[in-house]
């Protein structure tokens, strides 16, 4: 029978994710991917709610680490984006030619910048005499209005961040929560006095990742990324890439190292201890609906969804069972999600009329933690029957019901934690080597499709290169992790404890 259902609702098995993915999020009710905007979903209540915990993670991480929350506009004038093109020109042609990017003349025209972006001409039909876009993030907007509110030394830090849409013109193929052309974006801006300051944000950042990661089962790779693939006007990026399942990164969140690059460019000074006036620094914080999206494809499995109890909009699900040959039974149930929603869970009964098969096949293609049933024979022995999603039937005294199911959950998002990393360590392989000859560099074995390469590299932007030919692969750039002990670089064979991932991305 479930055999039959599953064919019925047209869940492809997991093993063919590229399948398997766009349809689970809509048979599990997340989105509606037919709103007549190619990348434009319709978030669906309970999509909406997933993210919303999710979103409540992170409002939790900001609070606990002084940022406060604020909402700028979605418009942004034109001449800004030009300011932003040109500092961004500047670096990248300084960091190309190893000229003073003050001293170097770009074509603004050629930052690439305008080619992502929405763009508002009219304002009904009078034609606008300064253009405007819709943000793709927000240090254009924010750092307008940072250099008016930063005086002096006392105003920093500045810790901000802000929920809301962003918009880009993706031309590749979209995918719901993945690669999106309305993007649901956390955004967090702070500004330092100096160096050393905006360096303490960064790794304050990298922790916060790591609490949001463990909250929400999953393990992924931290690594500096190469200067080819910096962020636009930042020192330095630090990216972290769950590996799906497919053997693809995809990429949950970054953080940037601004130093004073963008506050030059924005004049952000302040007036320090001595009257002298200096630059400010600073640095960025970003996730999306990305983080959504691994959780679907991280955890999911052949039946549907597997939500992480921090996170699932339905955390226990009650379901009477027999209602009709016992009258009692259905007010227990009520009582019962009543004492659950009273210990903090969400919780929701199901008292449909249909069969108890039904019911558990539509919960599990939702991913809801624990199913908890109650019968006639149940109210007899006070007793309950809990199914976790993980796996598992258990028999289970009514008595201290709310510690048990704390417990349980728990005990899911351990085996989930379990799961993941299993899941990263089977899809991480030791890469296996380049030779050369004359001129042409070969593997040394043939890679095989699914898989992430782990190396040691220590080379330059031309050794990068080749292995990205080798290979067709991304280099994702220093791991967080160095090794213990120094091993031969795959390209220069010079010692380094410089630890490397090759992966194809999303």
């Amino acid at each position: 029978m479930a055999g039959s259902g599953k064919a019925k609702r047209g869940i492809p098995p997991k093993s063919d994710l590229n399948a398997w993915y766009p349809a689970i999020v809509e048979i599990a009710d997340l989105v509606d991917k037919r709103y007549p905007i190619k990348g434009m979903d319709v978030w669906k209540p309970y999509g909406w709610k997933a993210m919303t915990l999710i979103d409540g993670l992170t409002r939790s991480q900001m609070r606990r680490t002084g940022h406060e929350e604020y909402n700028f506009p979605l418009l942004v004038p034109e001449d800004l984006l030009d300011k932003e093109n040109q500092l961004v020109s500047h670096l990248k042609a300084s960091r190309d030619t190893g000229i003073d990017a003050s001293e170097l003349r770009v074509d603004e025209e050629e930052a690439g910048f305008k080619k992502e972006v929405y763009w508002v001409k009219h304002g009904g039909d009078t034609e606008l005499e300064v253009p405007m876009f819709l943000r793709p993030t927000s240090e254009t907007p924010m750092y307008t209005m940072f250099s008016l509110w930063i005086r002096s030394h006392a105003d920093l830090p500045l810790k901000t961040f802000q929920i809301v849409n962003t918009f880009r013109y993706e031309t590749k193929q979209t995918r719901s929560f993945i690669r999106v052309r309305e993007i649901h974006f956390f955004e967090a801006h702070t500004v330092h006095a100096d160096q050393d300051g905006a360096t303490a944000q960064i790794a304050e950042d990298a922790e916060i990742v790591q609490r949001l990661l463990h909250e929400l089962c999953f393990p992924a790779i931290v690594s500096k990324r190469p200067s080819w693939d910096t962020f636009p006007g930042a020192w330095h990026s630090t990216a972290v890439d769950a590996v799906m399942p497919n053997g693809r990164t995809l990429q949950v969140a970054t953080y940037h190292h601004y130093r004073d690059q963008w506050a030059r460019a924005f004049n952000l000074t302040y007036e320090d201890r001595n009257g002298e006036t200096q630059f400010c620094h600073q640095t960025t914080f970003g996730m999306s609906e990305r983080l959504l999206g691994a959780i679907v494809g991280m955890h999911g499995d052949d039946s549907g969804l597997i939500m992480p109890p921090s996170i699932a909009p339905i955390q226990v699900i009650l379901m009477p069972v027999a209602a009709h040959s016992d009258e009692n039974v259905t007010p227990r149930v009520e009582a019962l999600a009543s004492v659950l929603q009273d210990s903090g869970f969400r919780v929701q009964v199901d008292a449909r009329d249909l069969r108890p098969g039904t019911k558990h096949y539509d919960w599990e293609i939702k991913g809801v933690p624990i199913r908890l049933e109650i019968g006639p024979r149940d109210l007899a022995s006070s007793q309950c029957t809990i199914t976790l999603r993980t796996g598992g039937k258990i028999e289970s005294p009514l008595e201290g019901i709310s510690s048990t199911i704390r417990q349980y959950l728990d005990s899911i998002s351990d085996e989930l934690r379990s799961r993941a990393h299993a899941h990263a360590s089977e899809l991480i392989r030791t890469f296996p080597g380049l030779s050369q000859t004359a001129d042409i560099w070969k593997l040394d074995a043939a890679l095989e499709e699914g898989f992430v390469y782990e190396l040691a590299f220590d080379g330059n932007d031309a050794d990068a290169e080749v292995l990205e030919k080798a290979t067709g692969l991304t280099l994702l750039g220093d791991c967080a992790q160095p090794y213990p002990e120094p091993i031969p670089c795959a390209v220069t064979g010079k010692l380094t404890t410089r630890r490397q991932h090759l992966a194809r991305m999303y």
